[in-house]
């Protein structure tokens, strides 16, 4: 190893690769490094982040790369690097750990473990030197190192403590039923930390949480939901000259982002826009729509359609900077009429409309916003503005960008395109899905078991819950998209390998699946509350309640049903932390339509057939067009076939089937009867 580099120096993850020289000797999360602490018998530093978190890298910059901290923690260590996105399962586990013993958690997360990963210490930012309170690193690797050689007892009681806790299994429960009383009491939950001023929920920092919005909009409140759609649209925390949203907002009214872009919120901000667009016919939803996926295609988009993961916040040494625009700056690029006229319309202000982060004085830079709706004789002018002001944006220098393709957040994303390339019927989107889900299941996928991550060339890491679960979510979507039968039997086989791999005896999923291998975590973490994304155990229950209505397998709504009722006591205390699971629960209770459509796809009649069952916002409705290939998985499709070789429409509503019908009237007819 060269003296300038540790362990991770041959590391895929970017996270890794930004800690490969630091004087901290960081090995990666495996069997050499376990092996190093019980021969030399060390406690392990573990820290956990990704390479877009911006405390993680002050962090980094103050602590890490010091030179007298890495000879601390190289006497007191063998310290241990996670990219959380690359191991989600030992995030959910040691960050179950940092709540469990704080309260609360965050990133950078580090922890102190025993040789066999047992936990004893759990902390977040950690500076050199205490100050305010704050214990620093080096009192920390020096307390620490002095217990392990005197007081060595104390500390594996206490990680014996917490590991037991960690490895309980979840209590028998009286689970509530599942009603519309769950639904209606979730409703009165969001309903009560709703912003009725700016939209969305609670108070700074505002996150854009679009998996509540979903379940609003399908429990009737449209308000609420089109209110925050377009408060963040307007807001800093959308990029107003390069499209796609930040983080989240650090104030309450979406005006100062924290300037990370991330693609799974991408992915979930455009599901939530095209669903408002579907629901409501507001074109401004499907704008949005459109701005977010120019976005990702431009910036978060590989040569064979796959996307990359996220965008950092900083750039030359600040947060935000590349995204920030002095009026000096917009004078000299547009001169004095269109600068005044950007200048009124996304709030720039001569001091500047931002703090600097250290100072908390204003240094001239301004976030951009709607300050005020353009006039629609200014729209066309505002565009040409726009698209001057990003190609000159994009000479500065460039934030970082995290190129690893991750499994999970590709299916994501791949559903957000295809629903919308539906809602919106624009075949643009629907193209980029299609390619997508082509590259990811190549590289990822040999029909038994999935892979996490790509980058450089080469898949790696076994895959988790939310890698199956939101991939199938994906393939369903595209199935909903285009009606081909491949899309629905890759989604059938995704779900078989997740229900065999990561099932639970008591209905819910584990995030990880079993490993007793030398580098098993010391308990197999779950994950039970939504966070930015949905929890995977949500997402399956929906993909179990979607696939059971479009093949017909009763037991997969049976598993769909433990699945919930697992997740009713949640659901009733926290649901805000359930806003999906309760999505998905509202699917379940609703009078479920499937619509079968049998004949040639050409047929005139059998388009505007098409055509009319995507019209309207049905989210409890699947379409399914019969085809020989879905014989063996959904058998009830032979006796559906097209009557007399014309189209044939069969609309079944809760597990009851109206008579067949022809003409594309009756089919509306019978749409609209709900």
């Amino acid at each position: 190893m060269a003296a300038t580099s540790n362990h991770l120096i041959n590391e895929s993850s970017p996270y890794l690769q930004q800690h490969a020289h630091n004087p901290v000797d960081w090995y990666p999360w495996g069997e050499a490094a376990f092996a190093l602490a019980r021969k030399e018998d060390k406690p392990i530093f573990l820290s956990i982040g990704y390479s877009t978190c911006h405390w993680c890298h002050v962090m980094e910059h103050e602590s890490f790369e010091d030179p007298e901290v890495g000879r601390a923690m190289n006497a007191a260590f063998v310290s241990i690097k996670v990219d959380r996105e690359e191991r989600p399962d030992i995030d959910q586990l040691y960050m179950q750990v940092a709540q469990m013993m704080n309260g609360s958690g965050g990133w950078p997360l580090n922890l102190i473990l025993t040789p066999d990963k047992k936990p004893f210490y759990a902390g977040t930012y950690l500076p050199k030197n205490s100050r305010f309170g704050r214990l620093g690193l080096l009192e920390l690797t020096a307390k620490v190192h002095q217990m392990w050689q005197s007081d060595r007892a104390r500390l594996l009681a206490s990680a014996d403590s917490i590991t037991a806790a960690l490895q309980q299994p979840p209590a028998d429960k009286n689970h509530p039923p599942l009603t519309n009383a769950l639904l209606t009491d979730g409703v009165t939950a969001l309903a009560a930390s709703f912003d009725h001023v700016h939209g969305g929920f609670g108070t700074a920092p505002k996150f854009p949480s679009p998996h509540k919005l979903m379940f609003l909009l399908r429990m009737g409140k449209t308000a609420e939901v089109e209110q925050t759609l377009d408060a963040m649209r307007a807001g800093g925390i959308f990029d107003q000259i390069g499209f796609g949203f930040h983080r989240y907002s650090t104030d309450d009214h979406w005006r100062v982002p924290h300037f990370e872009k991330m693609l799974d919120d991408q992915a979930m901000l455009m599901l939530a826009y095209a669903e408002a667009y579907h629901a409501t016919g507001h074109a401004r939803h499907a704008a949005v729509v459109r701005e977010i996926a120019d976005f990702v295609q431009r910036e978060m988009t590989d040569h064979e359609g796959a996307f990359f993961s996220a965008l950092d916040a900083d750039s030359e040494g600040e947060e935000g900077r590349f995204y920030q625009w002095t009026q000096a700056e917009l004078q000299q690029a547009l001169g004095e009429k269109d600068a005044a006229l950007a200048a009124a319309t996304w709030g720039v202000e001569p001091r500047g409309n931002y703090l600097d982060e250290a100072k908390r004085l204003r240094n001239g830079r301004n976030i951009l916003f709607l300050n005020q709706p353009p006039l629609d004789a200014d729209k066309e002018r505002l565009e040409r503005i726009r698209q001057h002001l990003l190609k000159l944006r994009n000479t500065r220098v460039h934030p970082f960008r995290d190129d690893k393709v991750l499994t999970d957040w590709n299916g994501l994303m791949i559903a957000a395109l295809a629903y919308a390339a539906r809602a919106i019927d624009d075949p643009v989107l629907l193209t980029r899905a299609q390619r997508a889900a082509h590259t990811v299941l190549a590289r990822s996928w040999d029909g038994k078991r999935l892979l996490h991550r790509w980058r450089d060339g080469k898949a790696g890491i076994a895959g988790h819950l939310d890698d199956y679960a939101f991939l199938t979510w994906g393939m369903i979507a595209l199935y909903q998209a285009d009606l081909n039968p491949d899309w629905l039997l890759q989604a059938v086989a995704l779900n078989h390998a997740m229900i065999t791999q990561f099932s639970a005896q008591d209905g819910g999923f584990y995030l990880s699946a079993p490993n007793t291998g030398p580098n098993a975590l010391p308990a197999r973490p779950r994950e039970a509350f939504d966070g930015a994304l949905p929890a995977g155990n949500s997402v399956a229950a929906m993909n179990l309640l979607r696939l059971s209505h479009l093949t017909g397998d009763t037991t997969l709504a049976e598993r769909a049903q433990r699945t919930l009722k697992q997740g009713a006591e949640n659901m009733t205390q926290a649901p805000g932390g359930t806003a999906y699971l309760l999505t998905a629960l509202q699917f379940a209770l609703a009078p479920g339509r499937e619509l079968v459509l049998a004949g040639d796809r050409q047929d005139k009649v059998a388009q505007r057939m098409l055509a009319v069952a995507r019209a309207g916002y049905h989210p409890d409705m699947v379409v399914i067009w019969r085809d020989p290939k879905l014989f063996a998985i959904a058998p009830f499709l032979k006796d559906q076939p097209a009557i007399e070789g014309k189209p044939t429409a069969y609309l079944c509503e809760n597990f009851v089937c109206n008579q067949p019908v022809q003409q594309v009237e009756a089919l509306q007819n019978l749409l609209n009867s709900e």
